[in-house]
């Protein structure tokens, strides 16, 4: 098979990969904002509530999770096509992660500034969104980049689950043609790109944000 012919068959997979990565994203940063908020401000059952999530999701294998939401949720009457499964049980599991990141950046807003916004009679919606969330905003880009690039990479475990991904088209292209080095080498090269194209989007927002939010808070 021509290298010509693999990279096409290839590329057919990375949108996949793309279109997965796309779709998890913005669910798992729901769920990090989300449960990173009630971690610190919400009541305790409802604390203990996303504790149990971040742990679970943290403590247990993204494949076993995968797994049990594609093949064993039908058991229990909940049957979800191939594709909603790997975003779901993807966006659950990086937002786990995501959800430390956004609870340690929020604290690491400099404590005067929280005193300050008492101080000023900021209301505690006000201290939250026009004072500690943009600060922390600017913590927050690196590891989220970092959790980005994880679940570009996680998203080779869908092939497991017969979605065409970029993982799965390159082994039935191998177990095809047995051309092994030619087609994971391609594939090695169209995850760096990805992983690329992402770390410098990340790397412009966290300049920008630098200039920008990072100007925020209350000046002594």
């Amino acid at each position: 098979m021509e290298l010509g012919e693999i990279v096409s068959v290839l590329l057919q997979g990375a949108m996949v990969t793309i279109k997965i990565v796309a779709m998890a994203l913005p669910l798992a940063a729901l769920m990090a904002f989300s449960f990173g908020l009630i971690r610190l401000y919400a009541p305790a059952p409802f604390k203990q509530i996303a504790i149990v999530y971040i742990e679970f999701f943290r403590g247990t294998s993204a494949l076993i999770q995968l797994y049990w939401i594609y093949f064993v949720l039908p058991f229990f009457g909940i049957s979800i096509d191939a594709m909603t499964a790997a975003v779901v049980a993807l966006g659950l599991n990086i937002g786990s992660y995501g959800t430390e990141v956004v609870r340690g950046a929020i604290q690491a807003v400099p404590k005067g500034q929280y005193e300050a916004s008492i101080a000023l009679n900021f209301t505690p919606s006000q201290r939250l969104w026009r004072i500690m969330m943009p600060q922390a905003l600017v913590n927050m880009i690196p590891p989220f980049g970092n959790l980005t690039i994880e679940l570009v990479k996680a998203t080779s475990l869908v092939s497991l689950i017969t979605i065409g991904d970029l993982t799965f088209r390159a082994k039935s292209l191998a177990d095809t043609t047995l051309q092994v080095g030619e087609i994971f080498g391609v594939v090695l090269l169209f995850y760096f790109v990805i992983a690329q194209c992402l770390v410098f989007f990340i790397r412009r927002l966290e300049k920008h944000l630098g200039k920008g939010l990072g100007r925020g808070g209350i000046d002594s």
